[in-house]
């Protein structure tokens, strides 16, 4: 029961402020236990992290697909690769993506453990050596993978490009000049397919519970960052 105890205990809400998690509010206590249950689709699975809504309006899969990201204050556009990775090929796609940034990078780490009226909270990390920052997060597999309150942005502000693995677990490069992280995803296995849809485009739930709040602040302090909340 312990993961479907971290569902039900911390975090049972979609994304969208004041908005109801509508798919499962007729749901019996076993249907929702079961739904929650759920990780693997076809040959992909789903990080603890998340869970679709009930009704399967974007089913699970691996691939990804071309984006682009507007500024609305500035009016530019930024090219943005977005994938879906299965459970067990996040780490090593996200380290590889991570690797095309260079030898030095910043890292911001995003939380909303104990935020969810307010949105999350941003921290940020100037001028870390690639080696012992992919040590670090290495160590922290667990939460950066299963923890639905848990995003981390990596980026060269020189290039400028960012690789994000965020708190639904996907996989988003932002920048210019974005073939090496194509490369990197075709590597992986991870298809293209423009036409897919992301678990973040329909209702969705996340999960966490104390232990990752617990192993956050512990992230916190091996990246630098325990000045900061």
């Amino acid at each position: 029961m312990g993961f479907l105890k971290d569902f039900f205990t911390n975090v049972y809400t979609a994304d969208a402020p004041g908005r109801a998690a509508s798919t499962f509010n007729h749901l019996s206590n076993d249907e929702l236990e079961s739904h929650l249950r759920v990780a693997r689709y076809g040959s992909f699975e789903l990080s603890d992290a998340v869970r679709p809504s009930y009704n399967l309006e974007v089913v699970p899969s691996a691939g990804f697909r071309h984006d682009v990201y507007r500024d609305e204050e500035s009016k530019s556009e930024v090219p943005v690769l977005m994938g879906a990775v299965s459970r067990d090929h996040i780490m090593d796609t996200f380290m590889s993506l991570i690797e095309q940034l260079g030898d030095v990078v910043d890292v911001v780490l995003e939380t909303s453990h104990g935020n969810h009226s307010t949105g999350h909270t941003d921290l940020y990390r100037e001028h870390i050596d690639m080696p012992i920052l992919q040590s670090t997060l290495w160590d922290y597999e667990d939460l950066l993978v299963n923890d639905g309150c848990t995003g981390i942005a990596v980026l060269n502000p020189h290039t400028p490009q960012e690789v994000q693995l965020d708190e639904h677990k996907l996989l988003i490069v932002y920048g210019k000049e974005l073939r090496a992280y194509e490369n990197v995803m075709v590597d992986c296995y991870v298809p293209c397919r423009e036409e897919m849809r992301f678990i973040t485009e329909a209702e969705h739930v996340h999960s966490t519970c104390e232990r990752y709040a617990q192993q956050f602040e512990e992230l916190k302090m091996h990246l630098g960052m325990e000045g900061y909340r």
